[in-house]
């Protein structure tokens, strides 16, 4: 298979498809640009017919709310005011545009801890995941109303990788005001040749990122960004693919064939996801399994409360645990569920017994199967 933008376009899942405010809002008016946003909505549509799930992560809110309270100075607590006026009007915007479509639109809003702390990390799955079964388009933004410098990402482009990095997302698209990666910044360099595909993002490669484009009065990224970007992406298994957004219905022209940069990644994301699981992270706890588990486990079931016949360790829902059979042979590792006290209470338990005893309904099991890497026998 051809390795290029328009086949990862289509060969892609799961999309996550990050749009700047310089595409978004039009920097003169401070207002959404209409005629974009409607083709854009189109074009998710698309998407969403052929069977892809799709994410938006939208900037915006503050540029929005700066043209409804042109006043504001640029403290940190003006910018969370115009953010917190600014997202709605984002909201509604993209709300107005799916409608016709069939689409509904969830705002989902994120600081970097939500992103980088495992228990608001699976809480925020969980909602990005909620969405998507239910038909939703997922609309990420920053939430800049209560984002300090110390827990801010710095720029969408960032936000967009740990979004695909979290949904497990396929494939993530970067709308630009350039149509790709280049060796050289091409609004300044005649000569500057473009990288239709990378498949390594080595040193040289990251160098050739430049600034921001300041010409587009909002807005904070630019290449050099994009390919931090790619980086995270790229290490959960997700390849990204750059290309410019100014034209209308930017997705369809890549599929057309429109000029744009595939940063391949090495693995899918499910792969990296397990690695992860398996390589970064030191077990908090260790569940000792019965053999009715161990051969479920091995049979790619999930873990069920019943099947844990002992627990130790103090670990918090989505640390990390060992899993052991009873002569204390290892199993794997995976992420839990519920906190070492609650798991206590349902080990050995049905999972229809689980709200009675914890007095809520919460997960039927208490490591997931997609959350677990089990050892070579």
């Amino acid at each position: 298979m051809t390795l290029d933008a328009a086949s990862a376009l289509d060969g892609a899942r799961r999309i996550v498809v990050k749009i700047g405010s310089s595409l978004l809002i039009d920097a003169e008016t401070r207002r959404p640009t209409r005629d974009w946003l409607t083709a854009m909505a189109a074009d998710l549509a698309a998407l969403r017919a052929r069977g892809r799930e799709v994410i938006v992560v939208s900037s915006g809110s503050i540029a929005l709310g700066r043209g409804r309270l042109p006043d504001l100075g640029a403290r940190l607590e003006d910018k969370q005011a115009a953010a917190s006026v600014g997202q709605s009007l984002l909201m509604a915007a993209w709300s107005a545009a799916l409608e016709p479509h069939g689409l509904v639109a969830g705002q989902v809003l994120l600081t970097r801890d939500d992103t980088e702390r495992r228990r608001r990390w699976l809480n925020a799955r969980a909602t990005v995941q909620a969405l998507l079964a239910h038909g939703v388009v997922p609309i990420v933004n920053e939430n800049d109303t209560v984002a300090t410098e110390e827990i801010r990402y710095g720029d969408n482009d960032r936000l967009a990788a740990r979004a695909a990095q979290l949904a497990r997302a396929d494939l993530l698209v970067l709308l630009s005001d350039v149509d790709g990666l280049y060796t050289a910044d091409p609004r300044r360099d005649a000569n500057a040749a473009h990288l239709p595909l990378i498949e390594s993002l080595s040193p040289d490669i990251l160098a050739m990122g430049g600034g921001a484009n300041a010409d587009a009065g909002v807005g904070t990224g630019g290449m050099a960004t994009k390919l931090a970007a790619a980086q995270i992406a790229r290490s959960a298994g997700c390849a990204t693919l750059i290309a410019s957004g100014q034209t209308l219905s930017p997705l369809s022209a890549i599929r057309d064939g429109a000029r744009a940069t595939l940063i391949a990644a090495p693995d899918g994301p499910m792969a990296a996801y397990k690695q992860w699981i398996a390589g970064s992270l030191s077990p908090a706890g260790t569940l000792t399994l019965d053999p009715g588990a161990v051969a479920a486990l091995r049979a790619g079931k999930s873990l069920l409360p019943a099947g844990v016949a002992a627990l130790s360790g103090a670990f918090e829902k989505g640390d990390c645990v060992r899993l052991i059979d009873a002569e204390g042979r290892a199993v794997g590792v995976g992420l839990a569920a519920y906190a070492a006290d609650e798991a206590a209470r349902i080990r050995g338990r049905r999972s229809d017994e689980i709200e009675a005893v914890l007095g809520y309904r919460g997960a039927s099991v208490l490591i997931h199967r997609d959350d677990m890497v089990l050892d070579d026998r």
